[in-house]
């Protein structure tokens, strides 16, 4: 939140929109004291999709940027003036970039875990599938709009699905190497690695062969 305030000094137009999806910890309250804009659909649900459609109409910017409550830039000012200075007058429709977990809590593990998936996430955008998790999903709204936002039919791996939609259609994704945000690596604590990649695996090929996921409810960690 810190982060997102020192850039809205800087570019005043930007909208800082939490679309609360029933949170119980202090998320409202912080955002209240930051001054953020907060929308809350009741019947979200706990569904991550509805969720962020509901936050992008309740916005008014032509770039839309998705990234969940607890996420860290490693450089948010470049990471902003590249978006608001090349970006959004690009041939591009979205841009993703790497994720890696918390320098402070990051394990060997984690690194390799990241590793591997932040390069078979470049390969997969490579050859035309299309891919960004949720973490950080950079949209311009009106090819958000032209492929109907995410898919709230998916309880999981609506990330994976709108980048998918999005190279269907035509349009180009940009995976840039040159930013980094920063997750909490809790999931992978509690659940493990290979726990998280077969969930992962299981509901985006469920996603490819029948539009649906596994998945019927993405479980918070906290």
């Amino acid at each position: 939140m810190i982060q997102l305030q020192e850039i809205k000094k800087k570019y005043p137009d930007v909208e800082i929109i939490i679309s609360d999806g029933g949170s119980k910890d202090k998320t409202l309250t912080i955002a209240h004291e930051f001054g953020c804009t907060i929308v809350k659909d009741e019947a979200i649900k706990g569904n991550i999709a509805s969720g962020r459609n509901y936050g992008a109409v309740h916005s008014k910017g032509d770039v839309l940027l998705f990234i969940n409550a607890d996420i860290r830039f490693q450089n948010p000012a470049t990471f902003f003036d590249y978006t608001f200075n090349n970006f959004s007058s690009s041939i591009f429709a979205a841009m993703t970039c790497y994720v890696r977990t918390f320098p402070e809590e990051s394990r060997l593990a984690d690194e390799i875990f990241h590793t591997f998936y932040n390069a078979y996430f470049i390969f997969l955008n490579r050859i035309g599938i299309g891919m960004g998790r949720g973490e950080c999903q950079v949209v311009k709204r009106n090819i958000f709009n032209e492929v109907g936002g995410y898919n709230t039919q998916l309880a999981a791996g609506e990330d994976f699905d709108l980048f998918r939609r999005i190279r269907n259609s035509g349009q180009k994704i940009l995976f840039n190497r040159n930013f980094i945000v920063y997750e909490s690596p809790r999931r992978y604590r509690k659940l493990g690695y290979l726990g998280v990649a077969s969930l992962w695996t299981k509901n985006a090929v469920s996603i490819l062969l029948k539009n649906k996921s596994i998945s019927k409810v993405w479980e918070q960690v906290r």
